[in-house]
Formats: structure tokens, C-alpha cells, sequence
């Protein structure tokens, strides 16, 4: 009997691959795709959009953009370490263009005639932007200058600016002032509440072919909301292990026990939003570099093109944009590794990936990092920097405690 079989599923229900399909309507979801569908009617629609990461703003937007008609036109960026000059050459090949030998005032000019063809043919163009906070000042206003085009009657680029927390802050630097200026609306998508997280697991099983609400009991629920802090990502990844170990261990249904026993396969320890512990966001990013145990330096032929900080939990990385560490490229797959992080230290574990995961030229299933160790993924290298040294000892020992 297979997994499916045994929970009478028809497919995955707690796939981490977004999928529309799936897609449980909160209220403040709903309010975000809502405001992403004003930027078709309004003229000079531009809206920022933020959310911890996990909290589903990818699978937002590809909600947003399957339902749009014939008469638009968009480009959507996921790649964001780039230069002014690259980000133009990302839009336009986007919208078809091959742009890659043109000078940035070329590339502004096709742009330009681009936009202006397609209001003439009736259309309406949106650029939508993923992983908007890892965007540099100089990018954003490139982003400003080319939502000013313009025919002499309204503005004909749509803008859709999507992040996480860190995007609030960046746009609130006085540099920026003249874009914040231009932007319309402004949401931030927080964790689902209790009963949200419960509709949210009893939507997805009933999606994969579970119409009972029998499958998990009542005591699970809380347990759940405990370690995922209704943190959509968390909860899903929560969920596929407890289904993964009840199925190995043929328990039927799914109840507290078989929750905790998940939780220490996956060495988690009680979400921050649940304990009661997450700190005001005024001061965010102060709080959450108290929190990284280890910084990932990605680099590509020697050049680095992304850092990520992290704290303790389960980073996914690969191709796919709703990894945590998201890298571009043909020789990565769409789920290629995970990293686990503690207070004791990382190790990162290679998840069936087609091409491998390498140190030293040695390929390696699973690993405990050192600080310094340098991870090839195909032509990619990951540069693991231990930051639990950089901790105070009181931090240290209030996080171990």
C-alpha cells in the first residue's frame, strides 16, 4: 500500500512546490491578491507586498498571474542580485527580447517602445518582482524612473513588488523617498491564526482527495500551531514529515503523538509567534541578526551574487523560487539540499539532487559544516560562515537554556 492509499489521498497535500491549486484564502491573503488585482485597473498601480518567509507570497502570485486574460501583458523577475543594467535585460527578455548586447540606454529605449506599443494595442503590462528585498537602492530606482513611463495620457507599467520583512525597511530609507512616494498600496501578510491554520490543513487534504475531516484529531491541531507558529512553509513541512512517519509506522489517523514525533525528526523546537517570544518588528532586523547562527555566502565563477542569514531551523535550497536560498541555474534542482541549523551548529544534507552536492571535490550525502567549508552545487558554491562565535555568551546561553 502507498503513502496515498494508506491516508485515502489522491495526491500530495503538504507539497512545499506552490501550487494555485491549493491555495487557502485567508482574509489577509485574499486582501493581498485583492490589492496585486488593483494594479490592472488602476493606471498607475504599484504595490509592495511583504510576508515572512513562508508565509505564501510566491504562491500568491501565481495565483494572481494564472488568472489573468488575454489583455495583459507581464514579466515576473525572481532572479534579484542584480545590476540596474541586468535587471533591465531580466524585464525584457521576460517580454521576449534577447537584450543581453545593448547598452542601458538602449535597453531604457526598447522598454520604452515596448510599453508604448502595448498601450497602443490595448494592453496592460504588469512587472512582477519576487524576492524584492534582496533588490539594491540603485535597482529600486531603476524600478521608480521606468514606472514613470508614460504616454501623455496615464503611466503604462503595472508594478508589483514582492519581499520579505527586510523590503518594508529598505523602502523606508530616505533615498527611497521618491518611489515610496509612487507606491499605492502597501501589505504585509502576517502567520494565519488558529482556526486559519486548521482550515488551511483541512483545505489542502479535501484538495488532495481527504473530504472527511477525520484525518487529524483535535489535540494535533494545537500541537501543530505550537511548532509552526501558523506559518504556512512550517506547516506544511510539519505536516508531510507527520504523514511521511505515521505511514512508515501504519497509525491510520494523526493525533498529538504522532506530531511530537515529527517535530524531533525534524529537531524543531516551538515557534517564536506561538511561545510568545517574537519581538515588535521596529526594530526587525536588529532582532533577527541576534537570532543568525550562520551566514551562506552564494557565489557563481567566484563572484558573489546573494548572502542569506539564518537562525536556527530547516533552510531548502535549489532552483524552485520558494526555496529559502533560491539559485538559478540548470545544474541545480528544484529541491537540492536542505540545511539544518541549531545552536550546536549546521549540517547540510543533499535531497536526491540529480548533480550532487560536493565539498572539497568529495560528492556527500549529508554533512556536518565547519566554519569556512565551501559546498559546490553544479556551478554555484555555497561559503558556510559559522556566526554562533560572533553571539555573546548570555545570547548563547538563554538560546541553549
Amino acid at each position: 500500500m502507498s503513502y496515498l492509499e494508506h491516508f485515502k489521498l489522491k495526491e500530495q497535500p503538504f507539497r512545499l512546490t506552490p501550487d494555485p491549486e491549493f491555495v487557502y484564502w485567508s482574509k489577509q491573503h485574499a486582501r493581498a491578491k485583492a490589492y496585486m488585482e488593483s494594479t490592472i485597473w488602476l493606471a498607475d498601480g504599484f504595490v509592495v507586498i511583504t510576508g515572512e518567509i513562508g508565509s505564501g507570497k510566491t504562491t500568491l502570485l501565481q495565483s494572481f498571474l494564472s488568472e489573468l486574460d488575454d489583455s495583459v501583458v507581464y514579466a515576473m523577475v525572481s532572479q534579484t542580485q542584480l545590476t540596474p543594467s541586468q535587471f533591465l535585460q531580466a524585464v525584457l527578455t521576460e517580454f521576449g527580447f534577447k537584450p543581453f548586447k545593448q547598452r542601458k540606454v538602449e535597453l531604457l529605449d526598447t522598454l520604452n517602445m515596448f510599453l508604448i506599443d502595448q498601450y497602443a494595442q490595448g494592453k496592460k503590462v504588469v512587472l512582477i518582482v519576487d524576492e524584492a528585498q534582496n533588490l539594491s537602492k540603485k535597482v529600486l530606482e531603476e524600478i521608480r524612473l521606468i514606472s514613470g513611463i508614460e504616454t501623455h495620457k496615464e503611466k503604462v507599467l503595472r508594478i508589483i513588488l514582492a519581499g520579505q520583512p527586510e523590503l518594508k525597511e529598505t523602502l523606508d530609507s530616505p533615498e527611497l523617498k521618491q518611489l515610496v512616494q509612487r507606491v499605492r498600496l502597501r501589505f504585509h501578510v502576517g502567520p494565519l491564526d488558529r482556526r486559519e491554520m486548521r482550515e488551511y490543513i483541512e483545505h489542502r487534504l479535501a484538495i488532495a482527495g481527504r473530504k472527511a475531516k477525520d484525518l487529524i484529531k483535535e489535540d494535533a491541531f494545537d500541537t501543530i500551531y505550537r511548532y509552526s507558529g501558523g506559518v504556512p512553509r512550517l506547516i506544511n513541512t510539519l505536516c508531510d514529515t507527520t504523514l511521511l512517519c505515521a505511514f512508515a509506522e501504519d497509525v491510520p489517523v494523526i493525533t498529538s503523538r504522532e506530531i511530537k514525533s515529527a517535530v524531533e525528526e525534524l529537531n524543531w523546537k516551538e515557534h517564536e509567534l506561538s511561545a510568545g517570544t517574537h519581538p515588535e518588528r521596529s526594530s526587525a532586523r536588529e532582532s533577527r541578526k541576534a537570532e543568525h547562527l550562520m551566514r551562506i555566502e552564494v557565489r557563481n565563477q567566484g563572484e558573489t551574487v546573494a548572502e542569506h542569514y539564518f537562525g536556527p531551523g530547516r533552510i531548502i535550497i535549489g532552483r524552485s523560487p520558494d526555496n529559502e536560498i533560491y539559485i538559478q541555474s540548470k545544474f541545480v534542482s528544484r529541491h537540492h539540499a536542505q540545511l539544518t541549523s541549531d545552536e550546536y551548529g549546521c549540517a547540510i544534507e543533499d535531497l536526491n539532487s540529480t548533480n550532487g552536492v560536493f565539498i572539497a571535490d568529495e560528492r556527500i550525502k549529508k554533512y556536518r559544516l565547519k566554519d569556512g567549508d565551501v559546498v559546490s552545487l553544479g556551478i554555484h558554491e555555497l561559503v558556510y560562515s559559522d556566526l554562533r562565535a560572533t553571539q555573546s555568551p548570555s545570547a548563547l546561553k538563554e538560546r541553549q537554556g
